[in-house]
């Protein structure tokens, strides 16, 4: 199949990179403010949020409504097609819990592999969850 052709190739070059995903699960709810999807989202910085909401925006994914007051209020929402998406981001969150227990379960796994004692053991499988 031509990657051009292919859907997942589609939607992966619109909700793909870092980020993206997570401001869209931060949006399903309702609308946010700049400084809430900061809050969310520490570890992404100010440039590349930015960078990643124009992109939504410009694939139509999410809207962005600037209220005319001082200092300026700008919020984010997922847009009526941006919405589509819901279902997709649920089945993701589904399967990154899961996936968060089959690796606890592994990294045990392999702890006790490597010839770790049961308390070492405990100690991976405990910070793990933290």
């Amino acid at each position: 199949m031509n990657p051009d052709e292919c859907p997942v190739s589609a939607a992966v070059q619109v909700i793909g990179g870092k980020w993206k995903p997570v401001i869209l699960f931060n949006l399903r709810e309702g609308a946010k403010r700049f400084s809430e999807l900061r809050r969310a989202i520490p570890a992404a910085t100010q440039k590349m949020l930015t960078q990643q909401l124009r992109e939504l925006e410009s694939d139509g994914i999410i809207d962005r409504k600037v209220f005319p007051v001082i200092p300026p209020h700008v919020e984010y929402s997922l847009s009526a097609h941006g919405r589509t998406l819901k279902p997709v981001l649920g089945a993701m969150c589904d399967w990154g819990q899961k996936h968060r227990v089959h690796m606890q379960r592994r990294g045990a796994t392999i702890a006790s592999r490597n010839g770790l004692s049961t308390r070492e053991r405990r100690a991976i499988t405990t910070s793990s969850r933290a």
